[in-house]
């Protein structure tokens, strides 16, 4: 009985993985709603260990800004996915 429980506990693990991976590589939209939404979540970045991810967040988000008025969508997101690793989203 204790090996089904756990087996059953593993395999909804392991299924759900690709769902949360999916939702992670889908919220790097280059628009405008997504650029606020990042942006809101680099400007909350108050802690003072964290002043460098935040200025290299920023960078990146400036950066996916330029890309995205140039009309660059590959680039844009390219440093949208950048920021996120700057914060540790992914």
């Amino acid at each position: 009985m204790l090996k089904i429980n756990l087996a059953a506990i593993a395999l909804a693990a392991v299924s759900s993985m690709p769902v949360f991976a999916a939702e992670t590589m889908t919220m790097a939209k280059c628009d405008d709603a997504s650029m606020m939404k990042m942006q809101a979540q680099v400007d909350g970045m108050k802690d003072p260990m964290m002043k460098e991810k935040k200025e290299m967040a920023s960078k990146e988000m400036v950066m996916a800004h330029d890309s995205m008025k140039a009309k660059k969508m590959d680039d844009c997101k390219m440093h949208m996915d950048n920021a996120m690793k700057s914060m540790g989203k992914m």
